[in-house]
């Protein structure tokens, strides 16, 4: 067998009808969404008893609150009299109370409000008038829900994503900026543009010349993946090894145009703490002092501003962790992130109704701030047709997506292509997903 005949063997194919049929996106609400768990919250949206989140999902739709003794419960947002929904979003409120006929639960979900109760002739039965209980895992500060009502734990879901990623300390993190957006894609093809790093040279053009060497790879974690720049020896702040540019005269001022991009059209991963901290850097560091050494002085400085702040970087989390753990992590199934050593990005995938053609896409900026110096949380909406911006980084990623499911309809289109060594993510996520729906796993 050839060298070209080899490679076609290995070509990892994925069929254009996972994100735009019909049906396949029936399978999913049928065999997927109810057999895996999902972050529906973090701990920070639900501090006080009676806070409340509405975490949707195809049909079903889940309130995730805490109950009078502080614990983290939650239910199907359902009254069992008619089947109406009793909340909405978010808020706090001390019962849920149904709108229909005002039957009434506590927040351990207990019916203590029964309009008429004597009509039914002492048949009701207690638990029937309950709101049903569903499971919750707790992991890095955010909430997890499972439809299941027995079967894996959340420990054993996870699989190797605690070793990897428990130094990074996401439940130190809280919100800096939380943003959805309703999506004209597929919920695949929204998640996938944060799976990899193969579209940066191209989608990001105005970023090429700070981030270092762009050429990363991927591998599978069991179900999940992440991607890595293992090998690379191009630091960050100077231009990728593709643009042929020449790195600035003096390697500091690359790094601290790094810093400001980020700030600038992302604010997220790295804080604006770590931001006003490289603008010392030149105080630090000498002139004539290489990329390498002068972006790991402004690390150190943003350390120390951290430090000063009260709530300093990760203790366990190293340089060499870092490495180990890469640069991004698809958690399967629906959410990605990309975390260092102040912060992180976070992205969540779901199907908006039935359509596979349409998705919720929400992206939630995570840092370390001191105890009660986070700011208040504001979920921002956005629709595809307002025009409105998430920041110039994601506002092209956001581009592509549209553009991509109006491509993969066509008759041209015989398969998506992914790439063996950066897209790994993509071809792991879909040998699970199609275990999933195949019932190759358990339920």
């Amino acid at each position: 067998m050839n060298t070209q005949t080899k490679l076609r063997a290995q070509l990892q194919s994925i069929d254009p009808a996972d994100y735009t049929c019909w049906d396949f996106a029936a399978r999913e609400k049928a065999k997927l969404w109810p057999r895996t768990w999902q972050v529906a919250c973090r701990e920070e949206e639900i501090t006080q008893p009676g806070s409340f989140v509405t975490y949707e999902i195809a049909d079903d739709a889940i309130i995730v609150t805490r109950n009078k003794a502080g614990e983290v419960v939650a239910f199907h947002n359902v009254c069992p009299h008619r089947g109406r929904r009793l909340t909405k979003g978010c808020g706090k409120a001390a019962q849920f109370r149904c709108g229909y006929h005002g039957w009434t639960f506590d927040l351990d979900g207990r019916n203590v409000a029964l309009q008429d109760r004597d009509d039914w002739a002492g048949a009701l039965d207690d638990v029937d008038l309950s709101l049903q209980r569903v499971r919750i895992g707790t992991w890095g500060g955010f909430v997890f829900v499972d439809l299941r009502e027995e079967g894996e734990s959340l420990t054993e879901y996870l699989e190797t994503i605690p070793e990897f990623l428990d130094p990074f300390e996401y439940e130190h993190m809280r919100y800096r900026w939380y943003t959805t957006v309703h999506m004209d894609c597929n919920w695949k093809v929204a998640l996938e543009a944060f799976m990899e790093n193969y579209h940066v040279f191209t989608t990001h053009p105005q970023i090429t010349h700070i981030v270092g060497d762009d050429y990363s790879k991927s591998y599978a974690q069991g179900k999940h993946a992440h991607f890595g720049f293992w090998g690379t020896t191009t630091p960050l702040g100077v231009p990728s090894p593709r643009t042929k540019r020449q790195p600035p005269a003096d390697a500091r001022d690359g790094v601290i145009e790094f810093f400001q991009t980020y700030e600038d059209q992302l604010k997220a991963m790295f804080s604006e703490r770590d931001f006003t901290a490289s603008q010392r850097l030149k105080e630090i560091v000498p002139e004539g002092a290489d990329a390498g050494t002068a972006f790991m002085a402004a690390v150190q400085l943003g350390r120390e501003a951290a430090e000063k702040e009260g709530i300093g970087y990760p203790e366990r989390l190293t340089f060499e962790h870092i490495a180990k753990a890469g640069a991004n992590w698809h958690i399967f199934p629906n959410c990605a992130t990309l975390p260092w050593f102040d912060g992180a990005l976070f992205y969540r995938a779901r199907p908006d109704g039935d359509d596979p053609d349409r998705c919720i896409f929400d992206i939630w900026s995570l840092v370390r701030f001191a105890p009660g110096s986070e700011p208040a949380l504001e979920r921002k909406l956005l629709t595809p047709t307002e025009g409105k911006s998430v920041g110039p980084i994601l506002d092209q990623d956001i581009a592509n997506m549209s553009e991509v499911q109006m491509g993969m309809k066509s008759r041209a289109f015989r398969r998506a292509l992914a790439n063996p060594v950066q897209e790994m993510e993509l071809i792991n996520f879909h040998r699970h997903l199609h275990r999933y729906l195949d019932d190759e796993i358990p339920s």
